[in-house]
């Protein structure tokens, strides 16, 4: 783990990649498996957060993984994770999965989800991170969403959820 306490912004973790759609990703209707999507997501979250805390993460939790459409075999899935709230030692990562448009390079939203990471040091425990840099209105208004989703899972867990 990185003992840099320096705080980051949100580009500075940014994370976009991209799958094109084939058989092995989809189910008998022909779209994407959710499992799949979850998977690459999973991943991508990892990789938003330890860019920012400069070591190792485990997956805390995952909410709000809301599907709004379907993709099928041959769609380019591009999904895009990034900082949206850090605590002492968590960090939520939003990730949005478009489908790009190959030919005019548009997207369409297919899914939205919330993942809480949590660095841990070699011994597994949570461990500090870096602050946020909270730059535009935009990130403002991300940031005080997340503080009341994070308020809300707080409130699960103390009544068993």
């Amino acid at each position: 783990m990185s003992e840099d306490f320096t705080a980051k912004k949100i580009g500075d973790s940014l994370t976009e990649v991209t799958h094109i759609l084939f058989p092995r990703s989809l189910n008998d209707m022909g779209r994407l498996y959710g499992g799949q999507l979850l998977e690459w997501l999973d991943e991508l979250a990892g990789i938003v957060a330890r860019r920012h805390c400069g070591g190792s993460v485990v997956t805390a939790s995952i909410d709000r993984m809301d599907f709004k459409e379907g993709a099928k075999q041959g769609d380019m899935v591009c999904m895009r994770g990034y900082l949206t709230y850090v605590g002492n030692t968590s960090m939520e990562v939003r990730m949005d999965s478009y489908v790009e448009n190959v030919s005019d390079g548009t997207r369409h939203l297919i899914n939205t989800a919330f993942f809480v990471m949590v660095a841990v040091d070699e011994n597994g425990s949570p461990a500090k991170v870096p602050p946020l840099v909270v730059e535009s209105l935009r990130e403002q208004a991300e940031w005080e969403a997340a503080e009341r989703r994070m308020e809300f899972r707080k409130m699960r867990r103390k009544e068993g959820l």
